[in-house]
């Protein structure tokens, strides 16, 4: 059972327009179905993509709707089809909600499942905290969160060590390793990373861990300096010209093994597309939904740059988020170069068993418990989020403490 709290409403993070999020009072969630869970937020963290909500894709939110994805806490309440939690279990909640059983899970695909597929707008799984094209299930940047699914879903983690040591598992940790996996870079080969956000940095030691040379690419001083703590060589993001040169540069002419995009559609070196997504950010929800579900364009100078960075042969993996519809892209190039390109919402669950022994080793091979900058009350989300968009005060990762 549930513990019982005396309060009928809890304290969440809520969009209530561009760039204008608050802390507000919401309903506790409960219980709605067999499947269900309630866990009480132990910490919950803001993720690059919850700046395409900050930003791009407002037209699909409403005031009030909770925000976040990444999070973990302690199990309160379960219903009557959830018998592998217990009230008191310590779990982190993966950010696709999946069923584990339908056609596309029985293979490992979790960010389609059939359950929870969004139909009205032909998009995947459901997800946490991520508007109406994924389900516009309440997230988890709260006190209190209902998890859909916990019959599968909700990753249990031991109850000692602090929550950043498990709390990526929701996200970042997950969707880097798969970053890695889908560039397949046979060990001793190179791997470049563009971006070296907290996706870039977690595939950066996940590779480096795996015996790669890692050539990162990045602006901000700060991520920079990190990357290189850890053994990656960098380049200066400049023009998509001069990163590809400077790539090719670095592997005697011949361009990376693989190449991670850890960027997505809000990258620099895009002005006229960065003006077209402005211009529809600001028209009425009704004119702009049809313009970001099926005629948006993305900024593409990462993505560009990763396609002629690697090598003849080589992968491109993407694991920024993109929602274009009509993004050009030189596909002259890609087939002559003969790429591969792998991509996708990450998979979450597909990995968590894999990834398990590196999260739990007492030497914490991938620094999970040194990537958070700023560990902050749930309270503080407003400028928590303003200080992580406009990469303010040195800040690569935020965790917000209900």
């Amino acid at each position: 059972m549930r513990h019982i709290k005396q309060e009928v409403s809890v304290k969440a993070v809520t969009w209530q327009g561009k760039r204008d999020v608050r802390v507000e009072e919401v309903p506790d969630p409960a219980i709605q179905e067999s499947t269900d869970a309630v866990i009480r937020v132990t910490s919950t963290a803001i993720c690059g993509s919850d700046l395409h909500l900050y930003e791009v894709l407002g037209p699909f939110l409403h005031p009030g709707d909770v925000l976040g994805h990444e999070t973990m806490g302690i199990v309160e309440e379960v219903g009557s089809d959830v018998s592998n939690l217990k009230q008191g279990d310590r779990v982190v909640i993966p950010f696709n909600i999946s069923c584990g059983s339908c056609w596309m899970c029985s293979r490992g695909l979790f960010a389609q499942c059939e359950t929870t597929q969004v139909r009205e707008y032909g998009k995947g799984a459901s997800l946490f905290g991520f508007t109406d094209l994924y389900g516009g299930v309440p997230g988890g940047q709260a006190e209190y969160l209902r998890v859909p699914q916990a019959h599968f879903g909700p990753v249990k983690v031991p109850e000692e060590g602090p929550d950043e040591r498990y709390l990526f598992l929701s996200d970042i940790l997950p969707t880097a390793w798969q970053a890695v996996e889908y560039a397949d870079v046979e060990q001793g080969g190179t791997l470049a990373v563009m971006g070296l956000g907290p996706v870039g940095q977690m595939a950066a030691r996940i590779a480096l861990h795996r015996g790669l040379r890692v050539i990162g690419v990045d602006l901000v001083p700060e991520r920079i300096e990190l990357a290189r703590q850890w053994g990656v060589e960098i380049v200066e993001l400049g023009s998509v010209e001069e990163v590809a040169h400077a790539i090719m540069d670095l592997t005697d002419g011949r361009g990376a093994d693989g190449v991670i995009e850890a960027v997505g559609m809000e990258a620099h070196g895009s002005p006229l597309a960065h003006a077209a997504i402005s211009a529809v950010g600001v028209l009425p929800d009704v004119l702009a939904r049809p313009f970001i579900d099926k005629l948006a364009i993305d900024q593409l100078a990462a993505l560009k740059a990763s396609i002629k960075s690697a090598r003849r042969g080589g992968t491109v993996s993407i694991s920024g988020v993109y929602g274009g519809e009509v993004d050009p892209l030189p596909l002259m190039e890609m087939f002559d170069r003969g790429l591969q390109m792998r991509m996708g919402q990450c998979h979450v669950r597909r990995w968590t068993e894999e990834i398990m022994d590196s999260v739990i080793s007492e030497d914490d091979p991938l620094g999970l418990e040194g990537l958070t900058t700023h560990p902050l009350p749930l309270g503080d989300a407003a400028r928590a989020y303003e200080m992580f968009q406009k990469k303010q005060d040195g800040c690569i990762k935020v965790v917000l403490k209900p």
